[in-house]
Formats: structure tokens, sequence, C-alpha cells
């Protein structure tokens, strides 16, 4: 098989976000997904732990509101004969790690599905506070944040995504993710350290 080379994404050096219509949404950062011994472990997903951790005290010093999205199932699930048993309801590795904990007045959105938006509140919630733009980060990039980043700019969202706060399976898929969000959904690709407030 020949090898593809990735397309060139422009990484913007500075987003301005305007905190009052501005949202950060954090996408699944689960033990299962994130910490050792976890059903599904993303091998990157700690190491974005840092970058996720300074766009929860951007949001919480500045006024952006912040959601989680809280991959959730019960027992027989249909996504199981595809990536086996995972964040059970209840389980630990159901809980979001203790680094990115919620904190009062943050929004944990359960979801069934790979998008935050499928069967959820989230959008309702998003257009009540008047949102425009959302900061998605969290894992997995090319299966949970890329569809919720779509799901968001084809609702009409704004949709920034900072590559250093995303974690993908393999190098591939994380490059997937951040074409598709830049390409056929026109977001804006940045970093953590890169967005400010206006």
């Amino acid at each position: 098989m020949a090898l593809l080379e990735a397309p060139d994404v422009a990484v913007e050096p500075r987003v301005a976000v305007i905190p009052a219509t501005t949202a950060l949404i954090v996408v699944d950062m689960q033990n299962d997904f994130v910490k050792p011994g976890g059903a599904l472990v993303v091998p990157s997903a700690a190491e974005t732990i840092p970058a996720v951790q300074r766009l929860l005290a951007l949001a919480r010093g500045h006024g952006p509101a912040v959601f989680y999205t809280q991959d959730t199932h019960e027992p027989g699930d249909i996504e199981f004969p595809i990536w086996g048993e995972h964040v059970l309801r209840g389980s630990w590795g159901w809980r979001i790690v203790d680094e990115l904990i919620p904190q009062a007045g943050e929004r944990v959105i359960e979801k069934l599905r790979y998008d935050g938006f499928f069967g959820t509140s989230l959008d309702h919630e998003l257009r009540l506070r008047g949102i425009a733009t959302v900061i998605v980060c969290g894992t997995v990039a090319n299966i949970c944040v890329l569809h919720t980043a779509g799901s968001a700019a084809l609702r009409g969202y704004g949709v920034i995504l900072p590559v250093d706060a995303i974690s993908a399976i393999t190098p591939f898929d994380l490059q997937v993710a951040i074409r598709q969000t830049s390409f056929l959904y026109r977001g804006v690709i940045t970093t953590a350290e890169a967005i400010t407030i206006a």
C-alpha cells in the first residue's frame, strides 16, 4: 500500500474568543479512555491533560461556558461488538478523570453515541446561553471529537479545534480529524495556548 501524505492544515497562532458567546466542550476525558487499566486507552490521551487544563482555566477565569460530554453505556450496548465493553454507567472507567473534574455550574452531558449532540440536550443548552462558537477538545479525535465538532458545524456553530488538546488511537486518525474539521467543517485549527479572550 502506498504511503499518503496528509495535506497541510494552517494552525492559527492566535484565536481570540468572545466569552459570552463561546463554550468549551471537553469530550469523553474518562478513565476508560485516558488512564492505565482503562478498557479503551488512547495512547496519547493522558498527554493532552495539561492542554485541556489550560483551556479550562481560561474558561473558568474569563467566562466561556464549560460543557463535558460523558460517553455512557449500559450492559449489552450496540457499540460493544465494535469496541468491547467500556464506560459502563457508574463504573470507574465511566468517570471523568480526576485532573479534569467538573466544577459547580459546569454541565456534564451523558451521550449514548459518538456525537455529543445526538439524543442529548447539548444544542438546546448552547442556544439558551446564546453560544455561537464552540472549542472542542478531548478524545477520540477522529470519532467522538470529530462527530461532535461536525455536528456543531452542521448546526451553525463556529468550531475551534486545539490540536494539542485532542488525542487519537493513531497519528493517522489524528490527522484525519484535523483535516476534516478544517476542510469539511471550516473549523479553526489552533492550539490551547493560542486561544485568548477578545
